[in-house]
């Protein structure tokens, strides 16, 4: 029997079998669990199912809201329990309070019926010792397992052989005393309920009985009580393994009291526990052959130094330091000490004791602790001197130094500590200060020496407490150990491992990352036991469990630690660059990881990433990852602490080696961590593992509290539900033989009647019902998954239709004897309402009678009332009406007069902007005539600056007119700033005189409306005399004034209006000439620039032809014969630009007097000929025309790229690798990178692939040869090299010329790497689909492939490697597109060998891990059915040729070995030493034994291979790797001389260019042939 391992994924799928086959069994009146947002799981009943919906009735109380009847508007919360339901149905009058439609509606849920699980309704209410005995192993039972433990404070619980315990928060002294310890002692494991004795003692008699050596790990997140399980460990297993030591001191006493040690120095406070380990720990236990402790060991794993210098409230730091502070009197004054509140290290956090805890108590108690362990007095004085010297040091602080980035110390206060600090550790005070401020530099010249600022002084501070500490808990650490005592030649060991849990916070950091990388490779531990646990139980019942499937995390662990290409790998690769940050390493993680399915990028985050750990997505902060995982220590903190006269500190920092003091001091956390955790997995893998699961049930660490969600978190992260889907893949349910006829005897009455054994019985249950797959052991019924379910359903029927029958002649005796009572009941009631309805009858018709009386009465007195009501109104409708009419009358007249004054003010507006749009419209025709004016001047002065002959004396007046412009330019801005202030002042004064004439008017329009009122209210009041007339006579008198004096300010007011419009128009006709003094200013400015650049572009011109006069010059010395008699001549001397004047002061090169150098200055007199234009604007234009041209597909001419050719030869030509002309080159590498922007095209991937890398060649060879001229230096500008100058001098001792062209090869190879990359992608791509069918023959032709028998079996053969086949064409199709693109010449085919060679290795990779993953395919039918397609693949190498295939066979080496182990006949004869050295040499001894493990004969009947062979196998597999499976090699194979070496020399003068290049006179050099 043997067991098959697959990936999770498979897993998945039986997971999904288990809960659809459980779902299948749900009916009507079924109770199920169902998910709850708060409680996460409730139970209930099935009322209804629609389709996937499920109605179901809540169980137990839910808070819901009620609409009242009396107050339908109002919302209620009221507490409903199923009980309000019964009563809503017998007792209606309740509806009042509660309505029936309401329970109803707040007790029903609907659910998806893929969330639905189904609840064992016969589980006993205190739940089950053992889990794997529950009916439905799902997350709901269990979690109602524990839950109902729990409340009987059964706080232990076994699944399988793993212990669940959950932190009861509170002292159970009757659980761990002596008659409790004697009680497990020697018990079976199972026997008793269960306990952490119980797993001790199973690990304790293993260890005796087998000399297995046991492990013990322990795990669970902070506050589950991993501490307290692990000493209750130590005291059981001192209990059964303790004897008396040397000098009064036994073992187990030290291994005991070394946890209070390691408590103060390693655990703190945190938000979720008041003692946190912040440490891994391996106490590994050593005993002799009798069975008694003879010695041990403990190790740890990563401190949390940061937390020395860095708390956050409300934690704490360290447990010692508080202890310290709260040490005996005489101690504090030593140590001069004070409350914790006073240090920094401390009061970052506001809490300083711990409810419950004295620390003067803990303090006294640690040091007995230390003298059991064997800490000596002395030791334990240096211990406390350093952390008191780290409480001081924090207290240090700087200030800026007089000096850029230097500091001081603060103040006297931190010059007392520094002091205090120095005299605890025994050191200079100012060494101290020097090593805290000052870094030292050894350079080969010279000693150097800076200082630091303040914050780079407080990082030094920080690193040297952190420093400190570490050394100290690592000196802690050894010394116990040394102290106990390890025992060499005991073989019997048991390890417990206290390790910290599966951490998800807000805010996740490098501790995290570690903490749950170390879970992620225990749960890849745990998941192999669970399995390991799973095989025992089967082959105990000897059943057939070959189906169980294997869960792996591996490809997290590989994310992780892989090296290269892992997280750690690219963060200590970070760390070993100064100028990496969090940011540039969060991005290289991102490209890295950008298509692993487990790592994830945050859209709202440039540094934080995701991983999908097993436990679920965990964010991490990359912020401090880079600082946290440096582990170096200052050369200067080292030397000074080596020094120090305290010999406990010197111990600490013993003297580095020369050698390793000279080399570099970096050291990674995450690397030591990765090994310490390499070396932890390697002594479990030899243990024999027990695994306790802590829980912590509440956050708030109260006892008698159970939090639903909190605790399934924790399952998950402990792997307790990964071990039950584990479970439910193979037999999930397991029954004995009584408790399954007990339960399902009821489905088949007959059986239970005859005279057959237990175990027939069960089978004749299970056979009658139909069910397949289950198996019967010895003593148990193994049945699938959901099996359980589908026998309760049909259980469930058999009840309900009994119950069905039973209710039925209840029901029908009940209604008979209602009918008859209500019969009677009813004939008495009939005789009773007769007799009251006539009653009523009569005295109905007397009461109508009456009311008609009434009725007339009261109508004549309702009639009456109203004609009076409406009579009233009327009156006093009408008078508000006539009131009405005359008051909008008055409106009328009014809005008359004012619609008058608005058309006047209307009118006058449109004539005034009718006025201002014709004076703009005159404006901008005179600017266009002025710009018009000075296009034409700027054009004049244009032909004026092409003039060669003149360009000095164009620049000199140049410069006189710039200056003459830059006066008119300072004179204009000056008039302009005075003509504003005036105008400005001559506005405000206009203004003014405007407010106070419009002040005089609105007084003389008062004072006239006052004299008019008061002649109105005179006229009035005046009674009816006789004097009458000569009042209205003096009136009219007064009105008449009046009016005049208005005319008056009528007159005044509109001389004012005119003066303020003479003024607008000379403000308009200032501002006009303002506007055109500006145009004038700025059409000047601009002309300036532009004769700028002109002079410019002129000056680069002569320049240029200075640089190329003298390169020939100087290729002319080096070819002619008589160039030694030319050496002593004079030489040709380039005149300089001098900072004056930014100009050659002399334009002519002066020439010596030999004729051989005086050479025909043809191209300027061609140049004169020309049209006058721009040199720059043409080199831009024959730009242009390069790229039109290299956009295009140019083909190939005599088996060479046009394009690269082309290309080469226009940049030596412009010299277009001179800095300042670099453009040309950037644009045609966009244009590369645009052109392969389609990845699927491989046709014009190749073409690009064979003009990069011609090109790129070219110019490599180019720079090699120019390098190994050996030209005479020359002097040459700064500005402006020629590209053979500047390679030649970049490979003899410039690199800084020669950089940019260097430059240019980077950026070709990136992009050469980057098509490589593509082409062998897309391949990958197009072939991947075909290789998972490859590995596995078909079902139902695998037979006729073997047998070959006649012409049919050979057309079935032909169908089954149709596969192959196709793998074949598209390798042809890609080797077709590449010599159809002329890539068989030279350079390409050595790339296009590399693609095929790396094809063939990932084909490789990929059959044969899913050779070693599937099972199946481990068969001597498939081994031939793969050696078939090999042999297709075989073919193709053979007609490809060596030329394109190249070694590409021998990288399909791992899967050929394979298959032939697989097909070869008579395994049994092999020997183990044949078979490696000579059939399987490649593969190692761990994969050939995987094959051999999974090997299946289906062609001749034998099952597994010789247990022979497998045994050899196993015995040889302890130095075999940790993994079996192959990676996937995507690195680039290639360098660019691996390229060059592969290439001949290219002639690229013989190249014909394309017509569009032919015809154009600028590329006339193209046209040139070689002689």
């Amino acid at each position: 029997m043997e067991m098959l391992l697959l990936p999770s994924g498979r897993l998945d799928i039986e997971w999904v079998k288990y809960l659809q086959a459980a779902l299948d069994s749900i009916i009507v009146g079924s109770h199920v669990w169902f998910e709850d947002p708060v409680l996460a799981w409730i139970d209930g009943e099935v009322i209804r199912i629609n389709g996937n919906e499920v109605h179901v009735i809540a169980n137990g109380k839910k808070y819901i809201a009620i609409h009242p009847p009396s107050h339908p508007q109002v919302e209620e919360i009221r507490e409903i329990d199923i009980s309000d339901l019964i009563d809503a149905v017998l007792h209606p009058q309740t509806r009042s309070q509660t309505r029936l439609e309401d329970v109803i509606a707040s007790l029903q849920v609907v659910s998806n019926i893929s969330k639905v699980f189904p609840k064992d309704t016969e589980a006993p209410p205190g739940g089950v010792d053992d889990m794997t005995k529950l009916s439905y192993l799902h997350e709901p039972g269990v979690l109602q397992n524990l839950a109902a433990r729990y409340e009987l404070n059964e706080i232990y619980t076994y699944t399988g052989n793993i212990l669940i315990a959950v932190n009861p928060f509170q002292r159970l002294p009757h659980l761990y005393d002596t008659h409790m310890m004697e009680q497990y002692k020697g018990a079976t494991f199972g026997e008793l309920s269960p306990h952490v004795f119980a797993v001790g003692d199973a690990a304790y008699r293993a260890m005796i009985n087998e000399g297995k050596r046991n492990s013990i790990l322990v795990s669970g997140e902070s506050g589950a009580g991993k501490t307290e399980t692990t000493k209750m460990l130590m005291r059981y297993l001192a209990y059964l393994g303790g004897r008396s030591g040397v000098e009064g001191r036994t073992v187990e006493q030290q291994v005991l009291e070394s946890n209070p040690v390691l408590e103060a120095f390693g655990n703190a406070k945190t938000v979720r526990n008041n003692n946190s380990s912040r440490f891994g720990k391996f106490v590994e236990i050593q005993f002799d052959k009798s069975g008694r402790i003879s010695g041990a060991a403990i190790r740890t794993y990563l401190l949390e130094r940061s937390r020395v210098c860095q708390i956050s409230d409300p934690e704490r730091n360290y447990h010692c330091f508080y202890l310290l502070c709260a040490a005996p009197l005489e101690d504090i004054e030593r140590y001069k000490l004070g409350s914790p509140k006073s240090f920094h290290y401390l009061n970052q956090s506001n809490c300083y004791e711990l409810d419950g805890v004295n620390d003067s108590h803990e303090y006294l108690a640690t040091r007995r602790a230390m003298d059991i362990v064997g800490i000596s007095d002395q030791e334990q004085e240096g211990i406390f001197r350093v952390v008191a010297a780290i409480l001081h040091l924090g207290n240090v602080n700087f200030a800026k130094g007089q000096e850029i980035d230097s500091s001081v110390i603060k103040d006297e206060k931190s010059r007392f500590h520094l002091n205090v600090t120095s005299e605890l550790l025994r050191c200079d005070a100012k060494n101290l200060e020097d090593a805290l401020i000052k870094r030292v530099m050894v350079t080969p010249e010279e000693i150097i020496t800076r200082t630091l600022d303040p914050e780079n002084a407080v990082s030094s501070r920080d690193a040297l407490a952190k420093t400190l500490y570490s050394r100290l808990f690592d000196w802690l650490v050894d010394k116990i150990n040394v102290s106990i005592g390890q025992d060499s030649s005991s073989k019997s060991i048991i390890g417990v491992l206290d390790i910290y849990g599966f951490e998800s916070f807000k805010c996740n950091s490098f501790e995290q990352f570690c903490i749950n990388f170390t879970n992620e490779k225990l749960q890849q531990h745990f998941n192999q036991h669970v399995f390991k646990m799973e095989q025992e139980e089967y082959t105990k019942e000897e059943i057939n469990w070959s189906y169980i499937e294997f869960v792996d995390n591996q490809d997290v662990l590989d994310l992780i630690e892989k090296k290269p290409g892992g997280i750690i790998a690219l963060l200590d690769e970070a760390c070993m660059f100064p100028k990496s940050t969090h940011e540039t390493f969060a991005q290289k993680m991102y490209q890295t990881f950008k298509t692993h399915k487990r790592f994830i990028k945050p859209k709202l985050s440039s540094t934080d990433f995701t991983i999908s750990h097993y436990a679920g997505e965990v964010n991490y902060q990359a912020n401090q990852f880079l600082d946290k995982n440096k582990d170096y220590v200052v050369a200067e903190h080292q030397d000074l602490l080596t020094a120090s006269n305290c010999s406990f500190v010197a111990g600490l920092f013993p003297p580095l080696p020369e050698e390793s003091s000279k080399s570099s001091k970096f050291s990674s956390i995450g690397s030591r961590f990765k090994l310490q955790l390499h070396s932890l997995m390697e002594i479990l893998n030899t243990t024999e593992p027990h695994y306790i699961r802590c829980v912590k049930p509440n956050n708030i660490l109260k006892p008698a509290i159970f939090e639903n969600l909190n605790i399934i978190q924790q399952l998950r992260c402990g792997g307790v539900l990964e071990a039950i889907r584990i479970s439910c893949a193979g037999y999930p349910t397991r029954r004995t033989f009584y408790e399954f006829l007990n339960r399902f005897g009821l489905l088949a009455p007959e059986v239970l009647e005859g005279n057959s054994d237990d175990k027939v019985a069960c089978q004749m249950i299970l056979d009658k019902k139909g069910l397949i797959g289950y198996q019967i052991g010895k003593s148990k019924v193994f049945l699938r998954a959901g099996q359980m379910a589908e026998l309760d359903a049909r259980r469930a029927e058999v009840l309900g239709n009994a119950a069905r029958t039973i209710q039925r002649q209840i029901h029908t005796y009940i209604a008979r004897k209602e009918f008859i009572s209500l019969r009677e009941a009813a004939i008495n009631l009939q005789s009773y309402l007769r007799g009251n309805v006539s009653r009523k009858l009569y005295e109905q018709l007397r009461r109508e009678a009456a009311a008609l009386k009434i009725e007339k009465n009261f109508r004549l007195y309702i009639a009456r009332k109203s004609y009076l009501r409406v009579k009233s109104s009327a009156i006093t409708l009408q008078t508000g009406l006539r009131a009405m009419t005359a008051r909008k009358e008055f409106r009328f007249q009014k809005q008359t007069k004012a619609t008058t004054i608005i058309q006047a003010h209307w009118r006058c507006h449109q004539a005034h902007s009718y006025y201002k749009h014709l004076q703009k419209a005159i404006i901008v025709s005179q600017c266009g005539w002025r710009c018009r004016v000075a296009r034409r001047e700027l054009r004049k002065l244009k032909m004026a600056a092409r003039e060669t002959g003149a360009l000095k004396e164009a620049k000199d007046k140049l410069e006189k007119h710039v200056e003459e412009l830059t006066w008119r330019l300072q004179l204009e801005k000056r008039l302009r700033t005075d003509l504003e202030e005036a105008k400005t002042q001559e506005i405000a004064k206009l203004q003014d005189a405007l407010h106070d004439m419009q002040v005089q008017i609105e007084e003389a329009k008062s004072m006239v409306v006052k004299e008019r009122e008061a002649a109105r209210k005179a006229i009035e009041e005046a009674p009816p005399v006789i004097k009458e007339m000569p009042v209205m006579v003096q009136d009219t008198e007064k009105i008449n004034s009046l009016s005049a004096e208005v005319e008056k300010l009528r007159a005044q007011l509109v001389s004012e209006t005119q003066m303020a419009d003479k003024e607008k128009q000379a403000y308009v006709v200032a501002q006009a000439t303002n506007e055109q003094l500006t145009k004038k200013l700025a059409d000047a400015e601009k002309r300036t620039d532009q004769l700028q650049d002109s002079v410019q572009r002129l000056e680069d011109k002569v320049s240029n032809l200075e640089s190329e006069n003298q390169v020939l010059r100087q290729q002319t010395l080096a070819i002619s014969p008589t160039a030694k008699a030319l050496t002593a001549r004079p030489k040709t001397t380039i005149i300089q630009r001098t900072p004056e004047n930014g100009n050659v002061q002399d334009g002519d090169v002066k020439k010596a007097s030999d004729s051989i150098l005086a050479l025909p200055n043809s191209r300027e007199a061609e140049n004169e000929d020309r049209p006058q234009k721009s040199l720059n604007e043409k080199q831009q234009e024959n730009q242009d025309l390069l790229i039109k041209c290299v956009s295009q597909d140019l083909g190939f001419s005599g088996g060479r790229p046009v394009a690269a050719c082309m290309i080469y030869r226009c940049l030596i030509q412009w010299r277009s690798f001179e800095v300042e002309r670099t453009s040309i080159f950037d644009r045609i590498i966009q244009t590369i990178g645009s052109a392969i922007e389609v990845q699927e095209n491989n046709d014009v991937l190749s073409y690009w692939l064979s003009n990069s890398s011609t090109l790129l060649l070219l110019l490599q060879r180019t720079l090699k040869a120019s390098g190994a001229a050996s030209l005479t230096p020359q002097r040459r500008r700064s500005t402006s090299a020629s590209l053979f100058g500047r390679m030649s001098q970049g490979l003899r001792g410039s690199p800084q010329s020669a950089g940019f062209s260097f430059l240019n090869g980077r950026q070709l190879t990136a992009f050469l790497e980057k098509i490589y990359g593509m082409i062998r992608d897309n391949l990958k791509k197009e072939i991947s689909p075909l290789l998972g069918l490859c590995i596995q023959a078909p079902r139902m032709s695998r037979a006729s492939l073997v047998k070959g028998r006649s012409q049919a079996n050979a057309v079935a053969q032909q169908a089954l490697i149709a596969h192959w086949q196709s793998i074949v064409k598209s390798l042809n199709n890609c080797l077709k597109t590449t010599r159809a693109n002329y890539v068989s010449w030279e350079v390409p085919a050595f790339l296009v060998k590399k693609v095929f060679i790396q094809i063939f290795s990932f084909i490789n990779v990929q059959l044969f891990n899913s050779l070693l993953l599937r099972r199946e395919c481990c068969s001597f039918s498939n081994g031939e059915y793969v050696k078939a397609g090999l042999a297709e693949l075989e073919q193709w190498c053979h007609d490809a040729t060596e030329e394109f295939a190249g070694s590409a066979w021998d990288e399909l080496k791992h899967i050929r070995q394979a298959v032939g182990f697989l097909v070869i006949h008579q395994k049994p004869k092999k020997t183990l030493k044949e078979i490696t050295n000579d059939l399987c040499p490649v593969l190692s001894i761990q994969q050939l034994y995987r094959i051999s493990t999974m090997y299946w004969d289906d062609k001749y009947g034998t099952h597994s291979v010789i247990s022979r062979m497998r045994v050899m196998m196993m015995e040889d597999s302890n130095n075999a790797v940790s993994s079996f499976l192959l990676d996937d090699d995507s690195s680039i194979p290639f360098t660019v001389d691996d390229i060059s070496k592969s290439m001949q020399q290219v002639e690229v003068s013989d190249i014909d260019p394309p017509p569009l290049i032919r015809e154009n006179s600028g590329f006339s050099f193209l046209l040139q042939r070689a002689e």
